[in-house]
């Protein structure tokens, strides 16, 4: 019993020391206390990215977006003023639907204009795979949808992008609105450290 209360101990730590280094970069507060402390040395970086989100909006298996608060007006509105949805929809490489994933869009969108289709947006990137893995990018701004090409300011970011600024163009590439599929292609200009 002892011999499988050690086994059982050993293998939480080493899945804690994991959990708190997160692809190489160190998030406990010493980690980030010694990363602030070697910041004056460093140079400032700029990535460019680019991938796709892919929404579900409708039920069913898969979905991605579930609408959390509505206005009193918000279906009689031809703005759908109030609506609120959270979501957690897939970022991939490609806007096709079987393309690499990199990743998941995290938050909250509402309508927000009384008069035009526009979204205010509060949205992390979260990187699951690759170079990126365990690090995000957070945004928050206006969408006007009318617009083919849309520009949200970048907000902040975590593990590879701390202290993240920077600008997203997004644009739709696929609206269907029976079956509430988006695809929307994001290019980001990030600026971090």
């Amino acid at each position: 019993m002892g011999r499988i209360y050690m086994i059982v101990l050993a293998l939480c730590s080493v899945i804690l020391s994991v959990s708190v280094v997160e692809g190489n970069i160190d998030v406990t507060p010493k980690g980030v206390d010694k990363w602030y402390k070697e910041l004056r040395h460093k140079k400032e970086k700029v990535t460019k990215l680019r991938f796709f989100l892919h929404e579900k909006g409708s039920s069913g298996d898969n979905q991605t977006a579930y609408l959390v608060a509505q206005s009193n007006i918000s279906f009689t509105s031809p703005s759908n003023f109030g609506l609120v949805s959270m979501i957690d929809d897939i970022l991939r490489k490609g806007a096709a639907p079987d393309s690499q994933i990199v990743g998941r869009t995290q938050g909250l969108m509402g309508s927000s204009s009384m008069e035009e289709t526009s979204l205010i947006m509060a949205l992390t990137f979260v990187f699951t795979t690759g170079k990126y893995n365990g690090s995000s990018i957070s945004f928050l701004g206006r969408n006007p949808l009318a617009n083919n090409y849309r520009e949200i300011p970048i907000v902040g970011g975590s593990g590879y992008f701390r202290l993240a600024r920077g600008i997203i163009t997004t644009r739709t590439i696929t609206l269907d609105i029976p079956t509430l599929r988006v695809i929307a292609e994001y290019k980001l200009l990030v600026f971090h450290y």
